[in-house]
């Protein structure tokens, strides 16, 4: 395969929750194409088991492969925590997850060295997090908490309900109770729900959104790399492909309503056979 430097960047996540990492491709590296592919038929990826998730992202990443694609995100928590590493050791283009570019962050952000973790029951589970962090400052407490119904009231769109509100409630009650001053949205999905989180959190406590964070790492690592495009995007024409495992049309519609570009088509396609 041929890699120039307007061939696109692949991102892939468990469903829409990657918008907010390709929503901060676009408003931050303007003149990238992306592919995106969201695993809707099987999210979430949050209660599955390890060599689930790495078959699930071999899957992906040999579909994305068919595209032509420089570099991939993995625009995913659980499945940076649990399939980066190895799928890194298989490829020969440049691929990055969301959980380092978060936590570097959040251990400049903190004052009293308290962070706040929440994501999938996998994510948590993985101590991906507070390994990264401690490796940069051993002196740093993270404490974890597991919101696994968060993913589903996102795809659903319930972003501002009073369902929403009230779960949030009582998975970050346990979290302020630790005194913690900064939090980590350690799943693509939760920026979503960032209004709601910060109703509760209160503005006291630093939110840290890897997403934007994993949209500065990748534009660092694509000018380190010789990869980065030249050319501007307009949003049209093909530029931004979308593709799903399930619901076209509830995804397209869903990031149509997040995304600084109207999407003019999606197409599910049968990832098994990857």
């Amino acid at each position: 395969m041929s890699i120039n430097n307007e061939n696109p960047i692949g991102i892939f996540d468990s469903g829409v929750g990657g918008l907010t990492v390709a929503r901060e491709i676009m408003r931050n590296i303007p003149n990238e194409r992306i592919v995106y592919f969201g695993d809707t038929a099987r999210v979430p990826y949050g209660s599955k088991s390890k060599n689930t998730i790495l078959k699930y992202s071999r899957q992906i990443i040999r579909f994305l492969r068919t595209q032509d694609v420089k570099a991939i995100v993995v625009a995913c928590n659980t499945a940076s925590a649990y399939a980066l590493e190895e799928i890194r050791q298989e490829l020969d283009i440049p691929i990055i997850g969301v959980v380092k570019p978060g936590a570097r962050v959040a251990c400049q952000a903190t004052r009293n060295k308290r962070i706040g973790v929440i994501g999938t029951e996998a994510t948590v589970n993985s101590q991906v997090y507070t390994t990264f962090i401690q490796k940069q400052n051993k002196d740093i407490q993270v404490v974890g908490k597991a919101c696994p119904l968060f993913v589903p009231l996102v795809e659903e769109g319930l972003l501002k309900d009073p369902v929403t509100v009230e779960i949030a409630g009582r998975y970050l009650g346990e979290l302020l109770e630790k005194d913690i001053d900064t939090l980590i949205m350690g799943c693509t999905h939760y920026p979503l729900i960032r209004s709601t989180i910060r109703q509760i959190v209160g503005e006291k406590v630093t939110l840290v959104n890897p997403a934007y964070e994993t949209a500065k790492e990748l534009e660092a690592l694509l000018r380190e790399k010789g990869l980065a495009s030249e050319k501007p995007q307009d949003g049209k024409g093909d530029c931004y492909r979308f593709f799903v495992s399930d619901a076209a049309d509830k995804f397209k519609q869903f990031a149509n309503s997040i995304l600084p570009y109207d999407i003019e088509t999606t197409r599910q396609i049968n990832i098994e056979e990857f």
